[in-house]
């Protein structure tokens, strides 16, 4: 079981399930939700996810058609990503997580539309957009 919360501590939740893949994403509506050069997600089962404390301080903000960014209204932590589109996955945003986990990220994503003032410095796998397979 992995437990998190957003910045002021009125949203916590737990995830009763590993995480997926995590991957960083460098499109531009992530970076601007985060205030930084790329999100770092991870695929999670909806099903998985409790809402422990705080429902009455989640919104959500349908940034694009069909993606809805669920963050605290508080605080305006980035909690998850969901797609009506995809019920049955969330992507959660990892520096949310309290949980230590050992994983690494696996690949960057939307890299073409990257942060010019960001360079990647890593070996990991980068794909123009969101990889299909």
């Amino acid at each position: 079981m992995l437990t998190g919360s957003c910045l002021c501590g009125g949203i916590q939740y737990e995830i009763q399930s590993e995480l997926g893949d995590i991957m960083q994403c460098h499109c531009q509506n992530c970076r601007k939700a985060n205030g930084a050069a790329f999100a770092a997600n991870a695929g999670i089962p909806t099903n998985a996810f409790n809402l422990l404390k705080g429902k009455e301080l989640v919104s959500e903000y349908e940034s694009t058609p069909g993606v809805f960014r669920v963050f605290c209204q508080r605080c305006a932590s980035p909690l998850y990503s969901r797609r009506p589109s995809m019920p049955d996955i969330l992507r959660l945003r990892i520096g949310t997580l309290d949980t230590k986990i050992d994983k690494t990220p696996s690949f960057h994503i939307f890299v073409d539309s990257k942060a010019e003032w960001h360079n990647i410095c890593d070996d990991i796998p980068q794909h123009k957009e969101f990889p299909t397979s």
